[in-house]
């Protein structure tokens, strides 16, 4: 899905069930024929409990976070002063997606993607869920993939609103973030200012269905709020749009919501001081499906870059 608008009702309706509108993007979501499914190195394979106590899992593996079991697939290895880089795909999306970019990644580093709780094979919330608990899973998770290593975030629209909210709390840890068409930071707001009350037509279910999924109604429970951007200091931070205008074909509100999205990643630029923005020419929603070459090469900007400042910090 999110390739294009459709607009039969059957069809339509299958978008909303997968958490936004096609071609919207909004939180991320897509369906088995995304180029990203599919297994790799252990990322796509059945989760397996964990049998060596204390050490940092590899391949595909449950842990236990707060007593609640996480899913998570680690590949590569930990080069001396490198940071370990942690993916976090989009709403609706299970670590799997990422597949493809963690095994080119782990030739290089140690990759650890994770489902959050409500995603893929990890526990199902027990309850409402804020992104400061969202933050406080992805912090034991970190604790048992990276150890002492610090960690470059590297998130896909809900994931990375997610990492970018989670890395000026984290600053001893976080070291690089890359968020590959973040939801954006006024999500909320954008979608109502875009598509008002008075709106009619397919346009209407889109403000609807993904306010709802933002107000804590998808399978995470996790409630989205609008808020101010905040620094996380000077970390290394790519920001990647897409270059393919997929919203455009919501009609009537589609150019605006593409401009809305635009303001949203120029947002996110506040994060850091050495923000860059980007755009990804060839690429809808899902950037590192549509041009894997791309995100990989983000990611490894920002992990070199995050490794220089180690170096020379001694």
């Amino acid at each position: 899905m999110f390739r294009s608008f459709r607009s039969n009702a059957t069809a339509t309706a299958l978008v909303w069930l997968c958490c936004t509108a096609a071609g919207a993007g909004l939180v991320g979501c897509s369906d088995s024929s995304d180029p990203a499914d599919g297994g790799g190195d252990g990322a796509g394979a059945a989760a397996q409990e964990r049998t060596a106590d204390g050490e940092p899992p590899t391949g595909a593996e449950k842990i236990e976070v707060d007593g609640q079991s996480v899913n998570v697939s680690c590949s590569g290895t930990a080069a001396e002063g490198r940071p370990v880089v942690v993916l976090l795909s989009g709403g609706g999306d299970d670590l799997t997606k990422l597949a493809g970019i963690q095994k080119t990644l782990s030739e290089k580093d140690r990759v650890c993607a994770y489902d959050r709780l409500g995603q893929g094979a990890s526990d199902k919330p027990a309850g409402p869920q804020t992104i400061e608990s969202t933050g406080t899973v992805l912090t034991g998770v970190i604790e048992q993939v990276a150890g002492d290593r610090p960690v470059v975030l590297a998130g896909h629209s809900l994931g990375g609103l997610i990492s970018a909210r989670y890395a000026p709390d984290h600053t001893h840890r976080v070291r690089g973030l890359v968020l590959m068409d973040a939801t954006s930071p006024t999500q909320n707001a954008d979608l109502a200012e875009e598509i008002p009350e008075s709106a009619t037509g397919p346009a209407v279910d889109l403000r609807e269905k993904t306010l709802a999924v933002l107000g804590g109604q998808g399978a995470e429970k996790l409630t989205v709020t609008d808020g101010e951007v905040r620094s996380a200091g000077d970390i290394p931070v790519e920001v990647v749009r897409h270059g393919k205008e997929h919203l455009a074909t919501v009609p009537e509100y589609g150019p605006g919501l593409e401009r809305a999205w635009l303001a949203g990643q120029r947002k996110w630029l506040a994060v850091s001081e050495r923000s860059e923005l980007s755009t990804a020419q060839n690429s809808e929603h899902y950037i590192y499906a549509d041009e894997p070459d791309v995100a990989v090469a983000a990611i490894r900007k920002v992990a070199d870059e995050a490794a220089e400042d180690i170096a020379a910090e001694g």
